[in-house]
């Protein structure tokens, strides 16, 4: 119910605006109009929506729904809406029916307890004339609408991007209403702003599940490696050391290796995931939030409904297809303080070479609109990798200190062999040449020489598959072939050398 006369919590003007577009389809839209509404995340869907529902109360003497996919983004709408002066009724799973209904004028439920209280007929909502969708972009919440035909409805995403390519959101919505671009909102001091880092990732053995993104399985196997675990620490001491940290990883048992990778290395972490105790997850929270310069390592279970303004370095250390999961994980990092301008984001996934840019401009009618035609048009995998330029981390560098020119142009050397006749396998032949050279000239003798040459596995598989594209012929199995006959003849030639 409105109590009272509130003190009512200020709005930005950019919220006000939005607020003031969606009021104008309130009015002259019929009853049954579903209207989507698109905010980035940090922007204030919550406190947006929150207006609304008071401002809707007030004007239309009715009661409003509010649906989430989270008992904790339930609990904290209701504390959202209190800033407003509108006291709701939680259901949740320990509600089996409301029989004092006509006390609340608001409602906040889980979908799919409210699906079945709705199904066992335990609730009727009599006088509903809206319905406020908060994370839009699942696609649990359209059984639903058939119980609300004749209620406004409002979706709010900041991604508006179905979650089910079969199930695209202009067939459940009719319009969609964009607020502020995220470049807007920083340059307004309302966000901070995202500083990326890429690092090249090879992603040729992730598999692609009937979701459409990377399975965790295929994850687990790549970012747990001990290579990708030293590229994940490297990274963070380059660009995020001593900053306030968190990593979102594509798997409970990479999240621990990570865990284990930072705790070996001397510094304060944790790891969260769904399966630690409502308590756990309340020590490992605040322990974060209070703890300066803390890493913490998660899967999944931070992306939506959480909180921290002081994280001031965002890691994925993962890939993913998902538009909407990319920006709610850089989306944790946004929140702007006085002393917070801008937040450091690492990218161990190829996903700003996917996706773009967190703090590019996005057309979101666009995408509203043609979402196949998005997807379908993403860059591959291939094609990204095709663009690689190896670039040797600084410490691999300076144990290479004595050689003046480390790089080597593949795709160069390719076109000037085939051009002269010569057989195409002469391009590693060649580069095995640079590397043994390489390992000599900053070695006192074979044996540093040959530790040296684990060094370049990176570089080596670099190389190797910039071949493989060259000759068309990409394949897992070939590549691994070429990598493994490429090593068996750098120490041989090294040996040869030093002889």
């Amino acid at each position: 119910m409105v109590e009272g006369k509130p003190k009512i919590k200020e709005l930005y003007p950019y919220q006000k605006e939005d607020i003031d577009k969606i009021f104008k389809k309130i009015n002259s839209k019929p009853n049954g109009y579903n209207l989507c509404y698109q905010l980035p995340t940090g922007g204030g869907k919550t406190v947006v929506f929150s207006e609304i529902v008071r401002r809707y109360i007030q004007e239309q003497n009715k009661k409003v729904l509010i649906l989430t996919h989270r008992i904790e983004l339930c609990n904290q709408t209701s504390k959202m809406l209190e800033g407003f002066g509108v006291t709701s009724k939680v259901i949740n799973s320990k509600v089996k029916e409301i029989p004092n209904e006509d006390d609340y004028t608001c409602f906040v439920a889980m979908v799919e307890t409210l699906n079945n209280r709705l199904n066992e007929e335990k609730v009727e909502f009599n006088n509903l004339g809206m319905v406020i969708i908060d994370e839009a972009h699942y696609n649990s919440f359209r059984k639903l609408f058939r119980h609300f035909e004749n209620c406004f409805i409002l979706g709010v995403t900041a991604t508006p991007l179905s979650s089910n390519i079969k199930m695209p959101m202009k067939d459940s919505y009719r319009e969609l209403i964009c607020g502020q671009p995220i470049s807007n909102l920083i340059e307004q001091g309302f966000l901070s702003n995202a500083i990326t880092y890429s690092y090249d990732v090879g992603l040729s053995t992730l598999k692609i599940g009937i979701n459409g993104d990377y399975t965790v399985k295929s994850s687990e196997d790549l970012y747990s490696n001990a290579f990708m675990q030293e590229k994940l620490l490297y990274a963070y001491e380059q660009k995020a050391k001593n900053k306030k940290t968190l990593i979102f990883n594509n798997g409970i048992n990479t999240s621990l290796q990570v865990y284990e990778t930072f705790k070996m290395a001397g510094y304060d972490a944790r790891h969260l995931d769904n399966t630690n105790s409502k308590q756990e997850r309340r020590d490992i929270l605040r322990w974060f939030k209070e703890t300066p310069n803390a890493i913490l390592s998660s899967v999944g279970i931070l992306t939506t409904g959480f909180d921290e303004p002081t994280i001031e370095a965002i890691i994925l250390n993962r890939a993913t297809k998902s538009l909407t999961l990319y920006f709610q994980m850089i989306g944790r990092g946004s929140r702007a303080l006085p002393t917070k301008k801008e937040f450091t984001v690492i990218d161990l996934g190829n996903n700003a070479a996917r996706l773009g840019l967190w703090n590019s401009d996005v057309d979101w009618q666009r995408i509203f609109r043609l979402p196949d035609y998005y997807l379908e048009n993403l860059v591959t995998d291939d094609e990204i990798e095709r663009q690689f330029k190896y670039v040797m981390p600084a410490h691999v560098r300076e144990e290479f200190s004595k050689t003046e020119e480390v790089f080597f142009d593949i795709k160069k050397q390719y076109d000037y062999i085939v051009n002269n006749g010569e057989k195409s396998k002469m391009v590693l032949e060649r580069s095995i040449d640079q590397h043994a050279q390489m390992c000599v000239e900053n070695s006192e003798d074979v044996f540093d020489a040959r530790i040296l040459s684990k060094l370049l596995n990176e570089d080596i598989e670099y190389r190797v598959r910039m071949y493989s594209y060259c000759i068309s012929n990409s394949t897992k199995n070939y590549r691994s072939w070429l990598e493994e006959d490429y090593m068996r003849k750098l120490r041989l030639r090294i040996n040869a050398i030093m002889a």
